[in-house]
């Protein structure tokens, strides 16, 4: 898997630079070779806007190399004196002394076909305000190709949070590793086409990270399965969920868990009488009682939440802490994580699970359990994310751009699939059936999580491949792209 690392694990991999080794001169040079074939692409003029810390350090460096590989280079100072670093002042000084155009504000008749953003780095901790605001609002709307350099200025590279605001670059270029604000939240938006560049630094392997979710990363996880399999091989998954008016969600979580190979599927609709399900009449309608016979419960699609404590249903009251108290895989969603947060001994329960459950908040439902608002939750989604598994002894996955899986022990991931056709009713249902089906087929409850929500991603972008979404993508449609994205990764493994 990819390593992400956090602004201070960046620092430390920066003092393990050899000494004599100057990272703002290896990061320069990267820098130019990049742009090169960027404005070899698209045209000659370049503008390099350079702030005062590191990131302008490296913008500098990047314009005296390229001036050197006779492009035409124009830099904006946008700092209020000299350079900070050394290396940035003499690379300043030899692109002035070698002809180079430097000037203090907004070049409005150059017209660059390639914009190098070096305004702010990784160390922004405050919103983008004033001059360098107003430049990152012309980068904006500037009719030009733009390269940030390690993060696009104005995002917050630990959490993908716009700060004020950000440079949506048509690039980034990132140093030492690659950061999650990039893969997350307002970094989807922003970032555009990551490209990573070590510097030649080489991390130790104790050193603390997350990582990114890809489907190379995951595959081998799921065998093939051998022909001397049935269906008992592959568990049974119980679905409990479906009040009245919203059996569509259960039932949709468990053609999920059917579609991506679960043995056998029960579905305890809590208030809707079915015989059967016409798109899946292999689903087995039971009673909530039989339901939760299977080897592994998905919990609360559809389920319904009621207005006061004094009118709790049967759900609420029986139904959901009796799921929390098994010793089995269980899967919590929607309503379910809506009970959990309004009920100390459901917490109390959750918390004191020898097998860790899996938690599907998306951010309301995870500021609900955190009892924190839902813009707390987005400014730091691996926060949140981090902070409720630890809280609730659980595997964890805030949904959203840039999805991020927690474990109880801290460790965290970000899901570099999927598209915003997700954004519509009942794909977090399927979310919640794939996961389920991931555990049937024995897959620990952390690897499961993962794996379903890359797979879910992978399905929707399979879809958008063939012509259906992002607009108008339905989860009936992601659930059958899912059984295809599986088998093609299970084969290649």
């Amino acid at each position: 898997m990819t390593s992400l690392y956090l602004a201070r694990e960046i620092r430390a991999l920066e003092a393990r630079a050899p000494a004599g080794v100057s990272l703002m001169e290896r990061a320069g040079r990267a820098v130019a070779e990049l742009a090169s074939g960027l404005a070899a692409e698209t045209g000659e003029a370049i503008l390099v806007v350079a702030g005062e810390g590191n990131n302008g350090g490296d913008a500098w460096v990047a314009a005296d190399r390229l001036r050197e590989s006779f492009h035409r280079v124009t830099v904006l100072d946008a700092g209020k004196g000299e350079p900070a670093a050394t290396e940035a002042r003499a690379a300043k000084s030899r692109f002035v002394a070698g002809g180079g155009e430097v000037v203090r504000e907004w070049p409005e008749r150059l017209q660059p076909a390639l914009i190098i953003d070096g305004l702010l780095g990784i160390g922004l901790s405050r919103d983008v305000q004033g001059r360098y605001a107003t430049h990152v609002d012309q980068i904006n709307h500037a009719n030009a190709l733009v390269l940030a350099i390690d993060v696009p200025s104005g995002l917050d590279a630990n959490t993908g949070a716009v700060r004020g605001s950000a440079v949506r670059a048509d690039h980034t270029i990132t140093f030492l590793a690659a950061k999650p604000g990039l893969y997350t939240g307002d970094g989807l938006d922003h970032a555009g086409q990551v490209h990573v560049d070590t510097l030649g630094i080489t991390p130790p392997a104790e050193t603390l990270h997350g990582t990114l979710l890809s489907p190379d990363a995951l595959r081998g996880w799921l065998a093939p399965r051998s022909r001397n399999s049935h269906k008992g091989s592959f568990r049974t998954l119980g679905v409990v969920g479906g009040t009245r008016g919203m059996a569509g969600a259960a039932l949709i979580a468990a053609r999920a868990g059917l579609f991506a190979g679960a043995g056998k599927v029960y579905v305890g609709l809590l208030a809707e009488t079915l015989a059967y399900d016409p798109g899946a009449p292999e689903l087995m309608l039971r009673s909530v009682d039989d339901t939760l016979e299977a080897d592994v419960i998905v919990a609360g699609p559809g389920a319904g939440l009621s207005p006061s404590a004094t009118s709790r249903s049967t759900f609420e009251r029986s139904t959901l802490p009796t799921i929390i108290e098994m010793e089995k895989p269980i899967v919590l969603d929607a309503d379910a994580l809506n009970a959990i947060a309004v009920q100390d001994a459901l917490q109390a329960s959750l918390q004191a699970r020898t097998l860790p459950a899996i938690l599907t908040p998306h951010p309301g439902e995870a500021a609900r359990l955190l009892r924190s608002t839902i813009a707390e939750v987005q400014r730091d989604r691996i926060g949140a994310a981090v902070a409720l598994a630890k809280k609730y002894n659980a595997h964890v996955v805030v949904k959203g751009a840039g999805s991020v899986c927690a474990t109880p022990h801290g460790e965290w991931s970000i899901n570099a699939t999927g598209n915003p056709g997700l954004a519509s009713g009942g794909t977090g249902d399927a979310l919640a059936g794939l996961i389920g089906a991931m555990l049937c087929q024995g897959l620990a409850p952390g690897r499961a999580l993962a794996y379903a929500v890359c797979l879910h991603g992978a399905a929707a972008d399979a879809c958008v491949a063939q012509g259906t979404g992002p607009t108008g993508l339905t989860a009936t449609d992601v659930i059958l792209a899912a059984r295809r994205v599986l088998n093609d990764w299970i084969q290649v493994s």
